[in-house]
């Protein structure tokens, strides 16, 4: 991995929806929302309390997680979109 992310953020690779929904209705590009679903591929440093001591993840490498909509920073590498959020922006752990 050419990425990888500092203190408390995650490398998150979102999760695409299908392109047909379930009524068998296919949706073009510019209708799709943005994925809120997606898989952990890196964790950071870990963030530090007030004595310095790290924090440990609540989340790990594989994790497929529930992430808001519109939060954290899109980077793009090899052609796949990923998403840095912080662990906290962080919904959910599905599964």
């Amino acid at each position: 991995m050419k990425i990888k992310p500092l203190g408390d953020r995650v490398l998150v690779e979102p999760v695409e929806e299908g392109e047909v929904a379930k009524g068998g209705i296919i949706i073009p590009d510019t209708a799709k929302e943005k994925p809120q679903e997606g898989k952990i591929i890196a964790v950071g440093t870990g963030k530090l309390d007030d004595d310095g001591k790290v924090i440990p993840f609540n989340v790990k490498k594989g994790d497929i997680v529930l992430m808001p909509k519109y939060g954290g920073t899109e980077v793009k590498l090899d052609d796949k979109t990923y998403q840095i959020v912080r662990e906290d922006d962080i919904l959910a752990v599905i599964g």
